[in-house]
């Protein structure tokens, strides 16, 4: 195992072009859906975020300022399904949930202080969005005994017990971007760059596409880096030009003024882009045409409204009853697949008989794999030690007529460096 240390302003979320999930169980048993919940439990002991009645989970997230076009759809996502869920009984039959919502205006010491306020009344937290404010408020969570899920897929998450990660990480989608780029679209021999934001974030999509490199022995010709708010990239571009491929890792304002900039450049590499790099917005604006031709996004999952995947049809069937003015968005399919998580680890809680913190650290362990009904790779999971993340990826094209502005190219597959990659503890 290789240690990693981060420090900086992080980043955000994940995106992951997914959604619904399919409930694990424990050891030896049978996997439930969300429509299947355990009914006859016996009445559970209040403790903190429950008051014999109803969970209550926090959400820390940019509700304003220029992340809030993430954290939005991700929060509309959490509260979708647990709409859903509460509409059939709650977790356990019995239990229905509702959210505490804080603005983190994408802010490090404003979501500590949101922490601060509502730690006492939740019994976990659902949502902390970016990557930077998850490294912040993860000693508390250790000192409070608190478990919280990330909106951020960095790998610095898997061995925290502390924390529910779903998803393949930013460095695996790297090194499936890496392979892809080289076996489908005939890269061999082409040069291979980066672009990547300074901070957490652009160092996981770094980290993936180095080791991505040394594994299939390609030279990385060119790498540059750019700050958050940056909005002049003639320096970066400069470093790059003569690249083939460059891989990207930005937020999604960064990758209009970027791509923006290269596009005046004619400068036209193979973009792939973290997935974080994206939002809806991109595929009705002026960048849509160079979008189409030159930019390659790596998540995970299916595309929207693929309903022959269980879980999205589920996802979609509640979008329709409970929010039908939704459209379609991969921050709130993430956000959906998270609350169907962390509901996985509360019916595990309730069928121990216990909602406490410590309880739910305890029924989190003892759950063998979080799933997510074909739409997310199953995550190993248990005691951090035994954590295994997905190790899949899917490449979406830009397409104006798609939903969501995204059609896509290759799903859910895995290249053989990404089965090599191994997560610190």
């Amino acid at each position: 195992m290789r240690n990693r240390h981060r420090t900086g302003l992080g980043a955000l979320l994940l995106a992951v072009a997914v959604v619904g999930a399919a409930c694990g169980g424990g050891k030896g048993e049978k996997a439930t859906t969300q429509t299947e919940a355990p009914t006859g439990t016996k009445a559970l002991k209040p403790a903190p975020g429950f008051d014999g009645s109803t969970i209550t989970l926090g959400v820390i997230t940019p509700q304003t300022g220029p992340a809030a076009v993430i954290g939005n759809p991700l929060t509309a996502g959490n509260q979708v399904f647990f709409d859903a869920l509460n509409a059939k009984g709650g977790v356990g039959g019995k239990y229905k949930v509702r959210l505490e919502i804080r603005d983190s205006q994408y802010q490090q010491p404003v979501a500590v202080q949101a922490y601060a306020a509502i730690k006492n009344n939740v019994a976990m937290f659902v949502q902390i969005l970016g990557t930077a404010i998850n490294k912040a408020i993860l000693p508390q969570l250790k000192t409070d005994g608190i478990v919280a899920a990330p909106a951020s897929l960095d790998a610095f998450w898997v061995r925290e017990e502390n924390l529910v990660p779903i998803g393949a990480p930013y460095q695996i989608q790297a090194i499936n971007a890496l392979a892809y780029y080289l076996e489908d679209l005939g890269g061999k021999g082409k040069k291979v760059c980066g672009l990547f934001m300074a901070d957490p974030y652009g160092d996981a999509g770094a980290e993936g596409l180095k080791f991505a490199a040394k594994e299939l022995g390609v030279d990385i010709a060119a790498t540059a880096t750019f700050k958050q708010g940056d909005t002049d990239f003639t320096a970066q571009l400069g470093q790059l030009q003569g690249c083939d491929m460059v891989f990207l890792t930005a937020l999604p304002v960064e990758t209009s003024r970027i791509l923006g900039a290269a596009a005046q450049r004619n400068f036209t590499p193979q973009w792939i882009g973290q997935s974080p790099t994206w939002v809806t917005a991109l595929a009705a604006s002026p960048l849509k045409d160079y979008m189409s031709r030159h930019f390659l996004l790596m998540s995970e999952g299916t595309a929207w409204g693929d309903t022959s995947v269980p879980g999205m049809k589920q996802m979609i069937d509640d979008v329709t009853k409970f929010k039908p003015d939704q459209a379609p968005d991969i921050y709130f399919g993430f956000g959906y697949a998270q609350a169907w998580a962390v509901s996985q680890i509360l019916e595990k809680a309730v069928q121990l008989g216990d909602l406490s913190r410590p309880g739910i650290i305890k029924a989190m362990n003892s759950i063998d794999k979080l799933s997510f009904g074909g739409l997310l790779g199953d995550y190993t999971w248990g005691p951090p030690a035994k954590r295994n993340p997905p190790r899949a990826s899917s490449v979406f094209k830009v397409d104006p007529a798609a939903p969501g502005g995204l059609a896509a190219v290759k799903v859910n597959f895995t290249s053989e460096p990404a089965k090599k990659f191994s997560f610190a503890s």
